[in-house]
């Protein structure tokens, strides 16, 4: 009988701007166990532990063994399955969030390129350092540096080329990069779409389509979410009123910033901040 463990993580102050982790888990397999054909909607990547199987996406077939790892991207068809004679024991992780595509990227993981390979402590612990952080005070922040270093793991295992290098300097990341850079030391301020546009030197639907491009969201909407995933982090203050956050996050109106903060995180500002003083730590259970 295989023995599957999986945690879905349900933390509300996860920053949106970043990654947001949804679950993760591991499975000893089953000789032959198989998923699909079928699409997930959010990014997952597993890590095969031991064993091996095959894995196919976008009409093409990998086989892979332990210290392989597959990205399956949203709303893409994949199937995989286990090998009858040895069947893998795998970890995996899903995760979505505005970053997840540009650092996916940096470490040449696409639907081109679904496959890495890395024997690193980071893929072979993953599971059971994000199971314990579940239970640490300030495990929300833990399991946030968990996710990172495992993207950086990512991009550290990912081979170097001169295409992927071209693509750091390619002139629209940078233009998104300092437009970012300014959105982060001016958000606190009265800004708008055509003052981070002027920032750059670029015309503002041309800047939002780069936006919505490396991100999947307009400028419009990046601005919005970063504000409101700072203003999350402003109400774990008890020392700052709901007025203090809305000015500290270039609001100078609250009600119209408790009706943008609602759109955004889905509750008003008091609620958010009652929710953060009584979260309880979210329980592990099997799948179906």
């Amino acid at each position: 009988m295989s023995r599957i463990d999986i945690v879905h993580y349900n933390e509300p102050f996860q920053n949106q701007m970043d990654l947001k982790l949804l679950f993760f888990g591991m499975e000893e397999c089953l000789s032959g166990h198989a998923w699909g054909p079928g699409l997930r909607d959010c990014y997952i990547i597993h890590y095969v532990h031991e064993g091996k199987g095959r894995f196919r996406i976008n009409d093409r077939t990998y086989e892979l063994t332990a210290g392989h790892g597959f990205l399956i991207p949203p709303e893409i068809l994949v199937y995989y399955e286990a090998d009858t004679q040895c069947p893998w024991i795998y970890s995996w992780i899903g995760f979505r969030g505005l970053h997840a595509k540009s650092l996916l990227q940096r470490a040449n993981l696409s639907l081109a390129n679904p496959v890495f390979q890395s024997r690193s402590h980071v893929f072979e612990a993953f599971y059971n350092d994000l199971d314990r952080a579940r239970a640490e005070r300030g495990g929300d922040v833990l399991i946030q540096s968990i996710i990172y270093r495992i993207m950086a793991e990512l991009i550290a295992c990912s081979p170097s080329d001169s295409s992927r290098e071209k693509k750091i300097s390619n002139p629209k990341e940078v233009y998104v990069r300092k437009a970012i850079e300014w959105i982060e030391s001016s958000y606190s301020q009265k800004i708008s779409v055509m003052d981070i546009a002027r920032s750059v030197g670029l015309d503002r639907t041309y800047l939002s389509g780069l936006f919505k491009a490396q991100f999947g969201v307009s400028l419009q909407t990046f601005l919005l979410e970063y504000r409101m995933n700072r203003a999350v982090e402003l109400l774990r203050n008890p020392d700052l009123t709901v007025s203090d956050v809305s000015r500290s996050v270039g609001y100078t109106d609250p009600f119209l910033f408790s009706k943008m903060f609602k759109k955004v995180i889905g509750q008003s500002p008091r609620a958010s901040r009652q929710r953060e003083n009584n979260r309880p730590i979210p329980s592990k259970k099997d799948s179906p």
